[in-house]
């Protein structure tokens, strides 16, 4: 009796586990779920499911089955928002799964209570029922400080943080896995943290539930925030993306866009499609190549683009892409077929990323145009033109791109340099030239050989031609060698424009993650904010109290300030430091002669007035006054230069910069020319032996008065823009006068 008892009560007990597990839940109708009647349209179901998803979101409601609820409800809005899932269900009362909407809680991944292995085979996430390889995704601290942030600037990555029991992270597996195979297609890159082996990873990226996904770009961590369905991801990770990457071309701004190429100095990239959207892949490749080419899309659905698919006859069975270099009229390459792969778009950026002569704004372009010899089978040489940006070396600009248009050398490139944008370069080449060089290792030394003083004539092509035959028998014609200095970035002063764009975006995410985020991932953040205040609260008020206190301490240093200004502003030889009320000019004769021009120190340069008798305190007190900004410089010295002592020496510098003589000259009374030098200012580098040279120009209006006061108001007029040459001095612009040496100090001595 008891036998029998007992097995009655072993089929009962087996009776109930098996009907629980067939029917582990009642029937839910996602239309009851969302309160949406069958006929809803897509707006009327996602305008409820956004209002639901933010009352049931379990961050903001605490009720003990606002997490179930919330799952429901995106499950729920994920059937009716597809339009498939949603008719599967409409006919058969299913979803695309394989059992009937909420009979099981985990879907069918995780319906297995058997008895084979174990009695309890509960669902978690363990490490040996985990879905679809989540170890092929694995994430160490090491390989994502390592790999995954660097490459996070060529692609944006994707990862889920989870753990062996986490309940929650079961609901999101088969959508995180419909997500991650295209998204890994389309060249997104895929991680999983498991925060029960990589804690201080998940701590390092502010993961502090399960599960959570989060976004990686430009080594900038973006959580995500919404329900997970497979649109809200794909958008997520769209969203990850700069806004400004890719630029719509119509018949209307093609022609501006195609023509920035010599600005941007990038080849230009255009996609032909006939869908309205910017496809996901094509944005990420123009990220992925951002630094190298410039993105458009062509909508071929509009109307406004109908002239620049007939100019390029592109067919609309297939997207097309087209690149332009220089030649903007015809495109340089060309690819066409449905469904591009990720692997053929690659291939076709990376054969085109380069112009055929791109100009070298930056070390790291020179570093890829003209890489370090790695060994001889691996040879690659530089053609380098050395121009200018005006328009009279246009000509030979253009000659040498038609040039290197013929080029068929693989190992051979060619690029050019504005030497006014490039002076470290341009010193040890001092003419506008072509030179062939071969770079040896990263420090910079290089082999090269000058061919020719360049004006595109059919005679310098002819050379150029020849010198890369000889190049390619006998490579020990580069017999010259340099140590090449790192080049300037030249779009460096684009840097606030990066700054602004930056700052807004690190806003915005501030904003997302202050309306999404609990208190406990703000923290870091507003305690950053919050030190950041009180440092510069404190800087405040410790620099109004020390303000305070110097004002009382120079208010009686200030009258005698202005006696010193007041008093012989021309032959001031005080040894104060610069930060002073007045300008200390020296005369210079043979005494200061050695000090103040022939030793002076490297970087430094002295600014001379060249004065005479009758106009020393005009243009003096004028000197003063257009050069007193400028006295904070440590580099910078001030010095006038008697013409009417020492014209023999004035007239000895100017015979050696032979360019500078281009001055109007006055007939005396002998009809003999003499030079006037009054008022003109030289800037002197005693170290390098050059001068930059201030002509006066006459700015001041005529008046009706004695001729005296007009000779005078014209002496006074004559230093009017010497504050903006003073500006170009220190920018680098101005003309330099290189001279083989200083006049001797016989001919500064005056004679008597």
């Amino acid at each position: 009796m008891a036998g029998s008892n007992m097995s009655l009560a072993v089929l009962l007990l087996l009776s109930v586990l098996l009907t629980g597990v067939t029917h582990a839940g009642p029937d839910m109708d996602p239309y009851k779920i969302l309160g949406v009647s069958r006929g809803a349209s897509q707006a009327e179901i996602k305008k409820v499911y956004k209002r639901l998803a933010k009352e049931w979101h379990p961050d903001k409601n605490k009720n003990p089955g606002a997490e179930d609820m919330f799952i429901k409800i995106t499950k729920s809005y994920e059937i009716l928002s597809n339009e498939d899932k949603r008719a599967n269900y409409d006919r058969y009362g299913q979803t695309d799964d394989t059992q009937p909407y909420g009979s099981g809680r985990y879907g069918q991944q995780h319906d297995n209570f058997y008895f084979d292995e174990s009695f309890f085979n509960f669902p978690f996430n363990g490490q040996n029922h985990r879905d679809f390889a989540d170890s092929k995704y694995t994430l160490h601290f090491n390989q994502y400080i390592n790999d995954v942030v660097p490459d996070s600037y060529k692609r944006p990555y994707l990862i889920k943080i989870t753990s062996d029991w986490c309940f929650s992270c079961i609901h999101i597996e088969p959508v995180w896995k419909e997500v991650v195979q295209e998204m890994e297609t389309l060249g997104v890159g895929i991680g999983v943290v498991d925060v029960g082996y990589e804690r201080r990873l998940a701590n390092h990226l502010g993961a502090h539930r399960t599960p959570s996904i989060l976004g990686v770009i430009n080594g900038k961590v973006t959580f995500f925030h919404y329900a997970v369905a497979k649109e809200h991801l794909k958008q997520f990770v769209e969203d990850l993306l700069p806004q400004r990457l890719v630029e719509r071309v119509t018949d209307k701004n093609d022609l501006q866009f195609l023509n920035s190429w010599h600005e941007l100095n990038k080849p230009h990239v255009l996609l032909f499609d006939q869908v309205p959207v910017v496809p996901l892949l094509y944005k990420l490749t123009a990220f992925a190549y951002k630094d190298y080419l410039q993105f458009g899309y062509v909508d071929q659905g509009l109307s406004e683009t109908a002239n620049l698919q007939k100019q390029f006859n592109i067919n609309t069975y297939a997207p097309t892409m087209l690149v332009f270099k220089e030649n903007i009229d015809k495109p340089a390459d060309i690819i066409q077929a449905k469904g591009m792969k990720k692997q053929i778009i690659d291939e076709f950026m990376s054969n085109n990323k380069f112009l055929l002569a791109p100009r070298l704004v930056n070390q790291k372009l020179f570093d890829e145009l003209c890489p370090v010899k790695q060994f001889h089978r691996r040879r690659k040489y530089c053609v380098l033109l050395i121009t200018g940006d005006e328009e009279t070396f246009s000509s030979g600009n253009q000659a040498f791109l038609s040039f290197a248009s013929t080029n068929t050398k693989e190992v051979v490139r060619f690029a050019y340099v504005y030497q006014r944008l490039q002076q470290p370069l341009f010193i040890f080449l001092l003419f506008v030239q072509v030179v062939i060089l071969e770079r040896r290792n990263t420090a910079g030394k290089a082999l090269f050989k000058p061919v020719t003083a360049w004006n595109g004539s059919e005679e310098d092509k002819q050379l150029l031609l020849d010198e890369l035959e000889r190049l390619q028998k006998d490579p020990s014609i580069l017999s010259h060698d340099a140590m090449l200095p790192e080049l300037n970035n030249e779009f460096a002063s684009m840097f606030v424009i990066r700054w602004i764009y930056a700052s807004y975006d690190y806003l915005s995410e501030v904003i997302d993650d202050i309306l999404h985020n609990n208190w406990r991932e703000m923290m870091p953040l507003l305690s950053l904010i919050f030190s950041a205040l009180f440092i510069l609260f404190g800087t405040v008020v410790i620099q109004a109290f020390s303000d305070s206190g110097e004002d009382k301490q120079t208010k009686p240093k200030a009258k005698d300030g202005s006696k010193a200004e007041n008093g012989s502003p021309g032959t001031g030889t005080s040894s104060r430091p610069p930060k002073k009320n007045f300008v200390e000019v020296t005369e210079l004769t043979d005494i200061t002669y050695m000090s103040n021009l022939v030793k002076l120190r490297p970087g430094h340069m002295n600014i001379v007035l060249v004065l005479t008798d009758a106009s020393k305190n005009i243009l003096l007190s004028k000197f003063a006054k257009e050069v007193y900004s400028f006295t904070g410089s440590l580099t910078l010295h001030f010095s006038f230069l008697n013409i009417d002592k020492h014209s023999e020496w004035m007239n000895m510098l100017m015979e050696y910069a032979q360019d500078t003589m281009q001055i109007d000259a006055d007939e005396d009374d002998g009809g003999n020319y003499k030079i006037d030098y009054t008022g003109h200012v030289l800037a002197l580098n005693g170290y390098k032996k050059y001068l930059c040279l201030f002509k006066p120009v006459y700015t001041g209006e005529d008046l009706d008065s004695k001729s005296r006061s007009i000779s005078t108001l014209q002496i006074h007029h004559k230093l009017d823009r010497l504050g903006l040459w003073m500006e170009r001095l220190l920018e680098g612009t101005l003309p330099r006068y290189y001279i083989p040496t200083w006049p001797g100090l016989d001919k500064i001595t005056p004679s008597k």
